[in-house]
């Protein structure tokens, strides 16, 4: 499919909306930002509605998605120490980086939206082509926004993708942070992966964490961001209210 599709692209008819949960900052007992995450427009889980996503209508759905989180974090984020926002992509719903983001920098103007608070975060869940995949980020790093790896351990090529492009930050995947507290096999891995990270320039953000004993563990690790239950969890069109102790 061409950039033609970012004119008379096949709509995605199922209306939705989004919640959000904030990956907060430890250091400064502060959120970082928050992550908008796809919800029925009763509040229900993402799946009904990425089911009915494909190859003819990922497009106009990938792009309903930067609309609608966009405008929501508008009317929600503080404008004073505005945090950031998270925006899930999908690399092949993005056929010519500068020409399907218009909708994008329409959204962010017309809201009043700063595009240096703006993070594309992606997940390999296929396997992409990383010339192309390259070009979406490096054109979005020009325009002004931040990038992010997410699901970072689990996708098809995070190690090699990192030795061509540094994003501003990396998501580690959950399965290294699920129970790190007693695994001193985990413990290793993230500690070097954190190591790695911080020689390249690049900010870690560990996610999926539920525990006070994983929380404890990670911070030891130096760990800065952090996203999971344990800190909140995503409230429908709304933000969510961070643990006060963690906050103090």
């Amino acid at each position: 499919m061409s950039c033609q599709a970012c004119k008379n692209g096949i709509s995605f008819r199922s209306a939705f909306s989004m919640a959000f949960q904030p990956i907060m900052d430890v250091r400064v007992g502060q959120v970082f930002a928050h992550e908008a995450l796809v919800r029925g427009l009763d509040g229900s889980g993402a799946a009904n509605v990425l089911s009915l996503v494909d190859h003819d209508n990922r497009y106009a759905f990938d792009q309903q998605c930067r609309v609608r989180a966009i405008e929501l974090a508008a009317s929600l984020f503080p404008r004073s120490d505005m945090p950031h926002l998270s925006i899930n992509f999908m690399p092949n719903a993005v056929y010519e980086p500068r020409a399907c983001i218009r909708q994008t920098l329409e959204t962010a103007k017309r809201t009043d939206f700063p595009l240096d608070r703006i993070i594309f975060e992606f997940t390999e869940v296929e396997k992409l082509d990383t010339a192309h995949l390259l070009n979406i980020l490096r054109s979005y790093r020009e325009i002004g926004f931040k990038t992010a790896i997410d699901d970072f351990g689990a996708g098809y090529s995070g190690l090699n993708l990192l030795t061509s492009f540094q994003p501003d930050l990396v998501k580690l995947d959950m399965d290294l942070i699920r129970g790190i507290d007693t695994d001193r096999v985990k413990q290793v891995v993230v500690r070097r992966t954190l190591d790695m990270l911080r020689d390249l320039g690049v900010t870690a953000v560990c996610e999926g964490i539920e525990t006070a004993g994983e929380f404890a563990t990670l911070t030891d690790l130096g760990v800065d961001l952090i996203q999971g239950y344990y800190i909140a969890r995503p409230t429908f069109e709304g933000l969510s209210d961070i643990s006060l102790a963690l906050a103090a």
